[in-house]
This record gives C-alpha cells, structure tokens and sequence, in this order.
C-alpha cells in the first residue's frame, strides 16, 4: 500500500500561507469579505470565496455517481459567498467577517477558501437536504473515503482542518488568564482576550500525543492492546498524551511501561498524522508514530488503561491484514453517505461498518489505512531480514512519503 500522506494530512490549500500583501493571504481576503458583506454589488470577485458550513462539528457534504462504477464519491459541499447569505439571510445566524474562517487558497482555481459554524440555523438542514447535501460526521466520511484518490485524501484533509478550527473556535470563547470574551483575529486563525487590560493573544490548540508499536526482536513480535470501546477483535498500538517537561522519547517509554508495565529501550521516529475527529475538547490531536524496542517482556496491564495488552506474532499480524476487507468497509461507508444525502439513511454511526470480513472471523484485525496505528503495524509486518539478522526500519508501506 503505497500513500503520499497520512489521512488529514496533506492539506491542498495549506502548503504556505501568503504574505500578507497577497490577494489570497488571510489578511488582504478578510479586507476584501468585508467589503463584499456590506455591498450589493452583483459583479464577480478575484479571488473567489467559497464557504463550508459545518453543523455541530459536521462538516456540509454531497456525493456525485462514479462512472467507473466504482461507487459514488462523496465531496465536500462548498458554497459561493451569495448562496450563503441567500440561505442564512433568515436564519438565526448572521454572516459576517467575525462568523467566517480563513481555511486556505488555491492560486491555479482563483479561490479563497472559509468555514462558517450554522449550527443554530434551524432551517438549514432541510433547505439544503433538497439539493442533496448533507452534515456528515468528519469519522465518517474518513472510512468512506478512498485512500488511493489523492483528491479525496486531499478533500479530507481540508475537512480535518476545517474541523479543528470551528471546534477550536466554540471551546475558546473566554480568556482562560481573565476570564473575558474572546474575539476572532486574523480571519479566526487565532482569537484574542477583549479585555483592555489583558488583549491575550490565544492560538488554535493542538494536543500531541505519542504512538508506538511496542518490538520483541528476538521473538519477532510486536505488543498490541485493546481498550474497552474498541469493536469486538480489534488490536491496535499502544498511545498516549506527552506530559509537560519531557521529551517524545521519554513519553514512549513512560507510557509503555505505566499501561503494560514493559520497559523499552531504543525508540525509533517512523511518521506523524493529524487527528481531528477526537472529542471536540481536543479539537486536533497530533499523534506522532514511533517504533519502540522492548527491553521486557511480562506483561503487567493497567485495567484502567487498557482492557487488554498482548504480544502477536508476524504470522498473526500478517494473517490480520490480509482477511481485514479495508475496501469493502470503505465502499459500504461510501454508499451509505450517498443515501444520507438523498435522505434515505439517517443514520450517521457508521464505523461499527468497518469490522467487516469475509468467511470465517478471524481472531483480529486493525484499524484500517485512515489510521496511523495500520501503518505503524503493516510497516513492521512487511519487514525484511537484511541478512545479517537486523531488521530494516522502512517496510512496505511506503514510509518514505508518509
């Protein structure tokens, strides 16, 4: 399996932010919407601005028919500035500079790209249901997306970001030094105290958290754990938040040892993913990926972690990968997407749907390609021996663009 990126990374329209005499840049486009929110004025713009509502933390989606008889693909239901204040010009939000985030630009299309929350629109949802769009949670529309299509990987990316800031932006309402109101800067991408004595200056929140596939080299197996709200056979890595004061690799071993009580040694960097689809208190989560190599074996689990810990053998870990129907999963969510656009399936907790195998279950399975953990466990699982009994660090799933 072979990706230029994790999921919700490689953002199209955040490779560089523009200096600030550019058209595109968040400042010279936040002068231009506002002096477009209080005209009339028909003419077209340059650049172009559209809009992506989002709905308690849901980003607006459609879906279009895949000629290759593949399934529908879904994409995400942007608006032109005119459609949305057609459509919240009665509504119980007001459009204006302060409700709209700058999300990024595409120089080759001409357009500035924003998010707005319409969450207390109460209307909206049927106006825009008759057009087929629909607010869809950002979990599933990652299962649904098919990770071979660099455009869709890249429409993800763009609704994981969007996600991150629109939640960022509902829990720092207030100064967390003086308690005042905060107000949106530099087109929302950071927010500031309106205390006069205060002006604290408050940015978007990113909460890192380490990720390790835990190594028994002698024994050639890998340390996989289950936590109490995974689906029923899933394994997956070892993971927790970074403490004040120290470092990635210390936080590796901390973590190993208070969850399963394994001491490791060597920690080797593999890759890093954004994770915007944790609880909105923790709007973006950096999980950052590690390969570390045990130094113990017993394992002593923490129940309050962990239901579960357990080391796996390569042939097990293999066998996992090869029956776990990652596509099926991903045509299924797809196809459920589409009939909640077309107002046929309301439901929205889909990603029970991924544990899908054919023929007889097998023991376990992973997460899928959206996660950073598969990659972790399918780069160990496609090792090879370089002949002189070390393992190679870089596998099969293409570590180097990751």
């Amino acid at each position: 399996m072979s990706l230029y990126s994790h999921a919700f990374a490689g953002n199209p329209i955040r490779s560089r932010t523009p200096k600030q005499s550019d058209p595109f840049s968040p400042q010279s486009a936040f002068q231009t919407l506002k002096t477009i929110l209080v005209s009339h004025s028909q003419e077209p713009i340059s650049p172009d601005f559209k809009v992506l509502p989002f709905r308690k933390g849901k980003p607006l989606a459609g879906t279009t028919a895949d000629s290759s008889a593949d399934g529908p693909n879904w994409h995400l239901g942007w608006l032109s500035l005119r459609e949305c204040k057609d459509f919240l010009e009665n509504s119980e939000v007001s459009l204006s500079e302060d409700s709209l985030v700058y999300l990024g630009c595409k120089y080759e299309d001409d357009v500035v790209y924003w998010a707005i929350d319409v969450s207390a629109a109460s209307g909206l949802v049927s106006e825009l249901g008759a057009r087929q769009f629909c607010f869809v949670e950002l979990r599933t529309l990652m299962v649904a997306t098919d990770w071979a299509d660099a455009k869709a990987m890249g429409e993800l990316a763009v609704a994981g970001h969007a996600r991150a800031l629109m939640e960022w932006h509902s829990i720092a309402r207030f100064c967390g030094f003086c308690g005042g109101k905060t107000i949106p800067m530099e087109a929302g991408r950071r927010k500031q105290c309106s205390n006069e004595s205060c002006k604290k200056r408050i940015y978007p929140r990113v909460d890192p958290v380490v990720i390790m596939l835990v190594i028994d080299k002698e024994r050639d197996c890998v340390l996989l754990s289950r936590q109490s709200r995974f689906v029923p056979r899933m394994w997956s890595c070892l993971a927790g938040f970074i403490e004040p004061g120290e470092s990635l690799e210390e936080a590796v071993r901390r973590e190993t040892w208070e969850e399963t009580g394994i001491e490791v040694g060597e920690v080797v960097y593999h890759s890093s993913q954004p994770w915007p689809v944790g609880p909105s208190s923790m709007p973006c989560q950096l999980m950052v990926g590690f390969f570390a190599y045990a130094k113990s074996l017993e394992i002593d689990v923490d129940k309050e972690e962990l239901e579960d810990a357990k080391w796996h053998t390569r042939e097990d870990v293999t066998k996992a990968l090869t029956f776990a129907e990652y596509k099926k999963a991903q045509k299924t969510t797809a196809n459920k997407v589409d009939q909640m656009c077309r107002g046929v399936e309301k439901g929205q907790s889909l990603s029970a749907d991924f544990n899908v195998e054919s023929g007889e279950l097998t023991p376990m399975f992973i997460p899928g390609p959206f996660a950073i953990a598969h990659h972790l466990i399918s780069s160990w699982a496609n090792q090879v021996d370089n002949g002189d009994g070390a393992q190679m660090k870089e596998g099969g799933s293409s570590l180097s663009n990751l």
